[in-house]
């Protein structure tokens, strides 16, 4: 991976426009790809692309390793004969506009894969029956695995509904048989031999997903863009992840997470984040010569160019948390397996394009750990401008692109778990406007005169600007700053449940405008060639 100097856009493919209920690799991913050409940018950030679980979170995936099944295409399955148009004609209560409802698209789409699976299995090709085979065997150490879990889920969550039990106490580790959650090699042998058509629909399914996504991935690398993905540090507690390698999490002997992940209070919580993921027995991985991560790290660059981790810190030091409590509060730091993990990577894989997350309070034992492995860390500028980091006097923050110390690292105007900056700028007070369009824009300005910008739309356009300007070797803009897009189009507020990951861009709105405003800036700015 090259991190010289660069530009792009942060735009998740369940985003896209044009296609029933939610955003498809289809031709809405063609037009982006295309319209990213038109605008110089030369990387494509997206989120994690497993399955996507408890909250529609990306981060809370059944598979780390596997593909959504929801970004596939049906016009592009009827295409190639592997799926019957009549069978892929949308619902009334499928829309083609809006903010994507979860719940119908799952109610919908899933089954009708499963169908066009059944479908594809009966009718396809010689040709294509090969490549489906070559599929299987290449990926048969996740996707075997994976096909399991979501089979053996499937009947089991129907179960506890038909039973009346929801949320937690239909997981595996609380209802599937012991077994089965076990994950006992001749009860999950047995459970194949009995349901053979399922397990061979669900990686069917799968084998849409890579078509699909290794050909618009092919596209998108010709056109000189690299593909920035992500992966969350931890993974899903319901997820084939877990189940299918429970000896290395901290986990009891019924599969019941001893331990879990968050962050400790701050001046954002006062409680801090409980996130509820199991976490790593890392004297197990490391016994294993941590092969788990080496396989996740393998996969995700099968899929990508460069990978974000999300919460960085955590290789240095975790915040455990004893299973049950009902804050984050009674945690502790454990020290996690620092640069041993990245050795042994790098001595399997050599080195790894990487980003590394490293918001939050961090440490210099972190920074260490995020320079010893060579890896760019990020800057946003909307925490540049936090009334508890910075002032209009004197400004000090390592966030502000004056203060950056070194170009090795990613700037970004939000991410995906901040407001857009559009809906930040327009909830910010009118001295943190001033303080902002004073830094950006170079001249003294007054409150009302910077509150006007905010309501234009300019000082959105100039602290994109900014970060475009910067130093830092890459610059990447969520799409929702491109489009000056307000709170509406906010794709996650961390610790809530609810709307989150639910936007979509609107038809039309990868005008020509934009895109020559982008070249030009890339262009200013020494960002238009690889």
């Amino acid at each position: 991976m090259n991190f010289s100097r660069r530009s792009g856009i942060l735009f998740h493919p369940t985003s896209f426009a044009g296609t029933p209920g939610i955003g498809t690799l289809g031709t809405g991913a063609y037009r982006f790809a295309d319209w990213l050409h038109e605008a110089h940018q030369t990387l494509w950030q997206i989120l994690p692309l497993g399955p996507t679980g408890y909250g529609d979170s990306p981060y809370a995936s059944f598979s780390t390793f596997a593909g959504n099944p929801l970004l596939i295409d049906f016009d592009m399955l009827v295409e190639k004969g592997w799926a019957d148009k009549a069978d892929t004609v949308p619902p009334e209560y499928i829309s083609m506009s809006g903010k994507i409802d979860f719940g119908s698209v799952v109610w919908w789409k899933l089954p009708l894969l499963s169908k066009c699976a059944a479908y594809f299995l009966a009718h396809c090709s010689a040709q294509d029956r090969a490549a489906y085979e070559a599929f299987k065997n290449d990926n048969a150490a996740w996707l075997d695995r994976y096909a399991d879990f979501t089979s053996i889920k499937q009947y089991y969550d129907a179960e506890a509904q038909r039973q009346g039990i929801s949320g937690i106490k239909g997981m595996w580790n609380a209802f599937w048989p012991r077994e089965l959650a076990s994950c006992n090699r001749a009860a999950v042998s047995k459970w194949d031999s009995e349901h053979t058509q399922n397990i061979e629909e669900i990686k069917a399914v799968q084998f849409f997903f890579a078509e699909q996504w290794t050909s618009l991935k092919k596209y998108v690398n010709s056109l000189g863009i690299d593909v920035i993905g992500d992966i969350p540090i931890f993974v899903a507690p319901d997820s084939a992840d877990v189940w299918a390698s429970q000896q290395f999490f901290q986990l009891d002997e019924h599969g019941v997470p001893e331990n879990v992940a968050g962050v400790p209070p701050d001046y954002f919580s006062a409680t801090g984040q409980l996130w509820g993921n199991p976490l790593y027995d890392w004297d197990a991985m490391k016994a294993d010569n941590y092969s788990w991560w080496i396989a996740r790290i393998r996969r995700v660059l099968q899929l990508v160019d460069c990978v974000r981790i999300d919460h960085f810190r955590g290789f240095e030091a975790y915040w455990s948390i004893p299973y049950g409590e009902p804050t984050a509060v009674n945690g502790k730091w454990i020290k996690g397996p620092g640069i041993d993990l990245f050795d042994a990577i790098k001595k399997s894989l050599g080195d790894i394009p990487v980003i590394a997350e490293d918001l939050g309070v961090i440490t210099d034992e972190v920074r260490a750990l995020r320079d010893g492995c060579g890896f760019p860390g990020m800057k946003v500028l909307q925490f540049a401008f936090d009334p508890n980091e910075a002032g209009k006097e004197g400004m000090s923050n390592a966030f502000l692109p004056h203060e950056y110390n070194t170009s090795h690292c990613v700037v970004y105007t939000g991410t995906h778990d901040n407001d857009t900056m559009q809906g930040w700028l327009e909830r910010a007070s009118g001295s943190a406007v001033r303080v902002v369009a004073e830094y950006v824009n170079g001249k003294e300005t007054s409150e009302a005169a910077a509150l006007a910008t905010v309501k234009s739309g300019g000082l959105c356009d100039s602290m994109v600007r900014s970060a475009i300007a910067s130093t830092a070797a890459y610059a990447v803009i969520p799409m929702q700053d491109i489009l000056r897009l307000d709170n509406g189009a906010r794709m996650n507020v961390p610790s809530t449940t609810g709307m989150n990951w639910s936007w979509r861009m609107e038809e039309g709105a990868l005008t020509k405008e934009n895109a020559s405003r982008l070249a030009f800036l890339s262009s200013l700015y020494g960002r238009n060639l690889k």
